[in-house]
């Protein structure tokens, strides 16, 4: 089926694009599908926003904040607080001691109950499971927002 284009009417054939400007500002603005459906362009990766030196020289700043807990959040806010990488990953490493903490008051104040602490615990396995894929991403140079975490509005 032939068509014409939107922005300055040309007649196109099945399938073809118009090489207008507008049409071409339109075309970059779409995003780009990889396989599968899943959109190439993933809103929970900071990565590029940070500069690669920064990076480099601030990833083990980044990680102490996944493997030491709350005291590797305290290190890298102290040796790291020019860096906005190691920023990012102490506000990272914040939002899951919250959790944490969320976690444990829960199953303090619901103690009596037998499914909560169980479910408290479950939780918390998965927290730390969440943690060290945060670590391993930091071993690779990425910032990207825990799973799970990001997704909880209380914690933005």
């Amino acid at each position: 089926m032939a068509g014409f284009c939107p922005y300055c009417g040309k007649p196109l054939a099945d399938g073809e694009s118009c090489d207008c400007p507008k049409a071409q500002e339109n075309a970059a603005k779409q995003p780009q599908y990889q396989p599968y459906g899943q959109p190439a362009y993933d809103p929970y990766d900071h990565t590029a926003e940070f500069d690669p030196k920064d990076i480099s020289e601030n990833k083990v700043f980044a990680m102490l904040v996944y493997l030491m807990g709350t005291v590797g959040v305290v290190i890298a806010l102290l040796a790291g607080h020019s860096s906005q990488y190691a920023m990012f990953h102490v506000r990272q490493g914040l939002k899951l001691t919250v959790v944490n903490i969320l976690l444990g008051i829960v199953a303090l104040v619901l103690f009596w109950t037998f499914l909560v602490p169980i479910a408290c615990g479950v939780a918390y396995a998965v927290v730390f499971v969440i943690k060290i894929i945060c670590f391993f991403q930091v071993c690779s140079g990425k910032a990207k927002e825990p799973a799970i975490i990001c997704k909880l509005g209380f914690l933005r």
